[in-house]
């Protein structure tokens, strides 16, 4: 029940943040999410597995990327209904 909870949060904030919500956006939002909060919360071990995972680092900078343009992408079409 928690589990499925949790889920429908990340779910809905997918939605908001991207103006849509499926799995495969999930899972990316889930992945841009726990990597921002370590990022923030513990920069050492972020930049260990930055060293360690050059072409992990290199997925999640286009994973961020992605994220981002469909956030502003979502913006964008959200202020141009509110007009």
């Amino acid at each position: 029940m928690f589990y499925q909870q949790v889920d429908g949060l990340v779910e809905k904030y997918t939605e908001l943040l991207l103006g849509e919500a499926n799995e495969d956006l999930k899972e990316k939002v889930e992945k841009w999410i726990l990597y921002t909060y370590i990022s923030k919360s513990m920069p050492p071990l972020v930049k260990h597995w930055n060293t360690l995972y050059p072409e992990g680092k290199a997925e999640m900078k286009k994973l961020i990327l992605e994220i981002k343009q469909l956030n502003e992408q979502h913006r964008e079409a959200t202020n141009r209904k509110d007009k």
